[in-house]
């Protein structure tokens, strides 16, 4: 319970329908608990011990207590069990929403650290998980104790009155021994919960991976090793789902077991005390109706270690430092002019394994810069971190004079566009996603930024136009169609700062050149950062940085690289030769 405490705060934007899904839990427990035993003492009796003398009318109005009692337990059941409800789905708006708030602003090495299928279970299975302990907190965990605290107060009341203190603790004396059973399972069950709850995120991350990589399966032909790593996967989860199940489904045959024990020890020692028949009967009304909320609290402590299970995986998420924030006093900045500056940058992802090693260089604004290298020399390292999208182990990385961490987020990545490799569109209309350019652009902004990037023909001959669905991550456009669109949003944004990822790699020839023209317009007064993978893209590059193993090995023209540097002329030759 404990463990719960902080997150009980949860329950303060649903206060309201918590007090009442209380109030009316705490009279279904009192309905529920003393309201059937006392029937059976006071209720009953007088019917049949005076059979015979009682007016119809009369026996009509004892009667008319049954439905009463029932009626109050319906309602007031029926109006805990939906007020708890809201309640919980509350709860869990508020959980989903705080863990992906929290994923939007995590560092990226946080994020592609881990499997994208681990991340969507934690944030919708675990935080589902999480909901119904703490909804179930909510209902049983008052219902529940006050049924058994009022069943407890009608069998001491009725017990008493029969035989004095030696039957009443008789009748309790065997309510403890269930509570060994309950600690037992509990302690079992949050072992294999958590066990549980991993196997799922597992099976949630190949089945994120097949449907990602759809084309390749079925171009491979991996549709059955697919299968088979998937049931794999789904027998391993059936497997722990099963061992919290032969646990948690032992528990009730194990405290009804002690239940009856209890019974029949009272139905003894009632009868060699002479207890009376209805006595008796109350008695044992009274002991069903209160073995019957700890067989509910066992369930519920269950729930709650499956819930604290997943409250530890959302917790690796929640609890994860923010590195990357806004300064305390940030230097106020407008629009940026360019002028770049790395002094004596390290970075590593790995502590022990720098990417970037003491890279010292100044791109005055206006550069078009190329970046070449060998395959992890460091290059989109080294563009990712002016945006500060990853933060310096050593050194500064300065614009304009100013080291990024002194500037806020939002005004250094407002100076930014960056136009991917694999650009990213968002599954709604192509207006939208040209407007996470720059939100507030008007319509013939928009429209012009598509023209430049030679984006507005093809737009206005779909069929709704700038109002056409893109589907999941731009799939019903091509891949240079998808590109242009990134280039118009960069358009749109106008940021004196461009980086480029080879944004022409994988692109058909008629595409490619009208993407290197739309390049063209784009650069202009621009400082730019080309990440370039083919050595045809940075033939308009005004300055050249070689790359190799986290160090800037050299600097210059494409002319001056090739006659004095071995490393960017094996590369060069060898991408020509491949050529």
């Amino acid at each position: 319970m404990r463990r719960f405490l902080p997150y009980l705060r949860y329950l303060r934007a649903v206060r309201g329908p918590i007090t009442k899904a209380i109030v009316y839990g705490v009279l279904y427990g009192a309905a529920s608990g003393a309201g059937i035993p006392l029937l059976v003492k006071y209720v009953f009796p007088p019917v049949f011990h005076l059979q015979g003398s009682l007016a119809l009318s009369t026996v009509a109005l004892i009667a008319a207590c049954i439905p009463i009692v029932f009626l109050l337990r319906a309602v007031t059941g029926y109006l805990n069990g939906y007020y708890t409800q809201y309640a919980g789905v509350r709860i869990l708006e508020q959980i989903r929403t705080e863990y992906f708030s929290k994923l939007q602003y995590l560092p990226l090495s946080f994020v592609q650290s881990r499997q994208t299928g681990d991340l969507l279970s934690r944030g919708l299975a675990d935080t589902q998980q999480l909901q119904f302990a703490l909804s179930l907190l909510a209902n049983d965990g008052i219902k529940q104790p006050a049924t058994l605290v009022g069943s407890l107060v009608a069998l001491g009341v009725v017990a008493y009155k029969s035989q004095g203190a030696w039957l009443m603790l008789v009748c309790l004396a065997a309510v403890p021994l269930v509570i060994f059973p309950v600690r037992f399972v509990g302690r079992k069950v949050i072992r294999r919960a958590a066990q549980l709850q991993a196997q799922l995120g597992s099976v949630t991350s190949q089945f994120s991976e097949n449907l990602s990589a759809a084309r390749e399966v079925r171009a491979f032909g991996l549709e059955q090793r697919e299968l088979g790593r998937f049931a794999t996967g789904t027998r391993a989860l059936v497997a722990a789902q099963m061992k919290i199940a032969k646990y948690a489904q032992a528990l009730t045959p194990a405290i009804e077991m002690i239940s009856a024990i209890g019974i029949a020890g009272t139905l003894i020692y009632a009868y060699g005390s002479g207890v009376d028949e209805t006595s008796f009967l109350a008695i044992i009304a009274a002991l069903y109706t209160s073995y019957e909320p700890v067989k509910k609290i066992g369930t519920l402590n269950n729930e709650l270690k499956r819930g604290q299970a997943a409250l530890d995986r959302l917790e690796v998420v929640l609890h994860e430092p923010v590195t990357i924030t806004d300064p305390a006093a940030p230097v106020p900045v407008g629009r940026l002019r360019g002028d770049i500056a790395f002094d004596g940058v390290t970075f590593a992802y790995k502590i022990g394994e720098p990417v970037l090693r003491e890279v010292t260089i100044a791109i005055p604004a206006g550069t078009v810069c190329a970046l070449v290298g060998p395959s992890g020399a460091g290059k989109s390292t080294f563009v990712n971190l002016v945006p500060r999208f990853y933060e310096t182990v050593g050194g500064h990385v300065r614009i304009d004079g100013h080291d990024v961490r002194d500037l806020r987020l939002a005004d250094l990545r407002r100076n930014i566009a960056l136009v991917s490799q694999e650009p990213v569109l968002f599954n709604d209309t192509i207006l939208a996603n040209l407007l996470l350019g720059r939100a507030d652009a008007t319509r013939p902004e928009v429209e012009q930024a598509a023209r430049d990037a030679f984006a507005h023909d093809f737009i206005t001959a779909l069929p709704n136009g700038y109002d056409t669905m893109v589907g999941e991550r731009g799939a019903s456009l091509s891949g240079g169609q998808r590109q242009r669109l990134a280039l118009a949003r960069a358009f749109l944004r106008n940021a004196p700062i461009l980086i480029l990822d080879e944004a022409t790699s994988a692109l058909d020839s008629d595409s490619e050149a009208a993407i290197q023209a739309a390049l063209k317009k784009l650069v202009v007064g621009k400082t730019v950062l080309i990440i370039a993978h083919r050595f045809s893209t940075i033939r308009d590059a005004t300055k050249i940085l070689v790359f190799d193993r986290g160090e800037i090995v050299a600097t210059g023209s494409h002319g001056d690289l090739y006659a004095a540097n071995s490393l960017y002329r094996s590369l060069y030759d060898r991408q020509q030769g491949a050529g």
